[in-house]
């Protein structure tokens, strides 16, 4: 388990990094039938910001934990970017994306815990 909490602070980090404002850590481990145990969840306020956490994040993560996400999908357009590093899934969004998908509210039941911003 500390294992995946030191995991989630390096992504914190990464984000945190590169101004990813509004940092939400979703706790999943108490609701039967996810497909991982954490969501982080932020944003940037623009396609080539949320492209810049993303590498961040995948930076921190390498050089800190040595991993590397299994998978990352949505850099495309750049407005929600997932990264999977199996326990813990990140969410990197443009603002209106996450209010479009409103994730905090869809995992009600999850435990939420807001990362202040850095500025």
């Amino acid at each position: 388990m500390n294992e995946t909490k030191d995991l989630i602070k390096h992504i914190t980090e990464g984000i945190q990094e590169k101004k990813g404002k509004n940092i939400v850590v979703a706790d999943l481990t108490q609701i039967e039938d996810t497909i991982c145990s954490y969501f982080v969840i932020c944003q940037g306020n623009s396609p080539s910001q949320v492209g810049a956490i993303v590498d961040s994040v995948k930076d921190s993560t390498r050089k800190k934990a040595s991993l590397k996400p299994y998978g990352i999908d949505g850099l495309r357009n750049a407005e929600w970017v997932a990264m999977d590093y199996a326990d813990v899934l990140v969410h990197v969004f443009l603002p209106e994306t996450r209010a479009f998908y409103d994730l905090e509210h869809l995992w009600a039941d999850a435990q939420l815990t807001t990362i202040p911003d850095l500025d």
